[in-house]
């Protein structure tokens, strides 16, 4: 990476390792006592060989924070969490050492990723937290959004620095769900909390198959007829389910807000339920959950990506294998059915 820490606890651990000219020119490396002071030099050394006129056309001396604020700008507001994706881009480019963009290169980012893996690089606040793969690929995936929009714009003319670099391959996860013995047990506790509404909540969600924040920011206006609108959805496209008339019975007759944040609420009653659900889907698993007995019940996988908002049916796919007859030729077709 052209800027790096050393670690070796000397009094100038920060190091400017540049080749301003190309990979045969000249090597320059300068040691600093922080960074700020590194990437300065850096911009310093590449502005003086941009000025002159017989290198041919001028470098693209852009920092990597520019064209990220450039996207933002353009098109990431536009965005269904423009702050949220922005705030991920500003620590990835942070971590990297707010590099001249046109010289980021694929080794840059893999030697990145692996420290991001390690625990070695800092965020804004100075704390190192080891990561999960995931999260790398996310970080991965925004990072190579911005070339390609900003190419598209006509904003960036130079190749995309992250092209050609796969993405750590990740195993399936576990899509848990609730056993109809275990749906009481949960809407018990949840009758029990101390916010009266979080039983509604958690209704609506096994009932529609929405997610957490979508149940928990309903408005009186998205309920008419027995139908529950969904907006400012992940998808940012509207989706309305049907509910059954005794659950529209439940939802609070008011033209704003039906309900409070109450995530916390749930979480405590999930605890006192003694149920463990894998890491990560404490809410959502009301989600699997619907998307799981729609299939068990023999529900068409169509209509479940369109009750769940799905873009792709691949992913509604994971569902697939609930259904009832899903496979069943293997047990008629194998080798030894004729025996057994």
């Amino acid at each position: 990476m052209p800027i790096r820490n050393l670690k070796d606890g000397s009094d100038l651990p920060w190091i400017s390792d540049i080749r301003p000219n190309g990979r045969d020119g000249k090597r320059i490396r300068k040691r600093f006592a922080t960074k700020g002071e590194a990437i300065a030099y850096e911009s310093f050394i590449l502005r003086k060989v941009d000025d002159k006129p017989w290198l041919g056309e001028k470098t693209d001396l852009r920092n990597l924070s520019e064209l990220i604020k450039l996207w933002y700008d353009l098109h990431g507001q536009q965005l269904a969490q423009p702050k949220s994706r922005l705030r991920k881009l500003e620590l990835t480019c942070f971590g990297l050492g707010d590099p001249v963009a046109s010289k980021l290169t694929i080794n840059d980012f893999a030697h990145y990723r692996q420290m991001r893996l390690d625990g070695e690089i800092e965020d804004f606040q100075g704390k190192k937290t080891k990561v999960k793969p995931n999260t790398i690929n996310h970080e991965h995936a925004y990072l190579n959004a911005v070339f390609t929009e900003l190419k598209r714009l006509g904003e960036w003319t130079l190749p995309n620095p992250l092209e050609g670099l796969p993405q750590f391959k990740i195993e399936d996860t576990e899509l848990a769900y609730l056993y109809p013995e275990e749906i009481p047990i949960v809407l018990d506790e949840c009758r029990n909390a101390e916010y009266e509404h979080l039983v509604t909540i958690v209704m609506v969600c096994l009932a529609t198959g929405c997610r957490w924040s979508e149940a928990e920011n309903l408005k009186g206006s998205q309920i008419a007829h027995n139908r529950i609108t969904f907006v400012k959805t992940k998808g940012k496209k509207n989706r309305t389910v049907p509910i059954a008339q005794e659950l529209a019975n439940m939802l609070p007759r008011v033209r704003g807000p039906l309900f409070r944040p109450c995530r916390r609420s749930f979480e405590r009653a999930i605890k006192r339920t003694g149920l463990i659900f894998p890491e990560g889907q404490m809410t959502h698993i009301l989600r699997h959950t619907f998307a799981s007995h729609f299939m068990m019940n023999g529900g068409n996988i169509l209509v479940l990506k369109q009750i769940l908002g799905h873009a792709d049916i691949k992913d509604t796919m994971r569902y697939a294998h609930f259904a009832p007859d899903h496979l069943d030729d293997a047990i008629t077709k194998n080798p030894i059915s004729s025996i057994l």
